[in-house]
């Protein structure tokens, strides 16, 4: 029952990440809606001290707009957050397989978030108006690494109280 629901959940995470993936830009864009809410808090000065290239462009709100430029974080931030859960759910569901082998199932969970990463970065090539990154991929596996630390800590931490119940 555990085993189908996590993998269950897993794959209805991929295919998820699938689906985000599939849709150009324009279904995702958000601008016209942080327009209505950012416009009159006067950003452009308040944050025109950033600046940083991503991606081989300029973040700033000079060069963006305010409301492309906190777009910009907000879908950075979906970034770490959806690999987040990949990698909590992918070592998750290697713990049902793999009992022992901590650490090799901890690196077998970061490969294949990696891996996915990857496979997302080029399905969005093939995606219209998309905009595939290494920046990206990137940022997903720094998501996925926290999920997975975070899934291994929890899994660390039960196994504790469980065998602390036991004595």
């Amino acid at each position: 029952m555990k085993k189908t629901l996590i993998a269950a959940v897993f794959m209805f995470w991929a295919l998820l990440i699938f689906y985000f993936s599939s849709q150009p830009y324009q279904d995702q864009d958000i601008t016209p809606i942080l327009h209505d809410y950012l416009s009159d808090l006067d950003l452009k000065e308040k944050l025109s001290f950033i600046s940083f290239m991503y991606g081989g462009r300029e973040i700033s709100t000079e060069n963006l707009g305010v409301d492309t430029f906190v777009e910009f974080f907000i879908r950075k931030a979906a970034h770490l957050a959806i690999f987040f859960v990949w990698g909590f759910l992918t070592y998750s569901l290697l713990t049902l397989f793999m009992k022992k082998h901590d650490k090799v199932r901890w690196l077998l969970s970061v490969i294949f978030v990696i891996l996915y990463a990857v496979l997302d970065e080029y399905h969005q090539s093939r995606t219209g108006n998309r905009t595939p990154l290494k920046m990206d991929v990137v940022l997903d596996t720094i998501g996925g690494i926290v999920g997975i630390t975070g899934c291994w800590i929890i899994h660390k931490l039960r196994l504790k109280r469980k065998k602390h119940n036991l004595e």
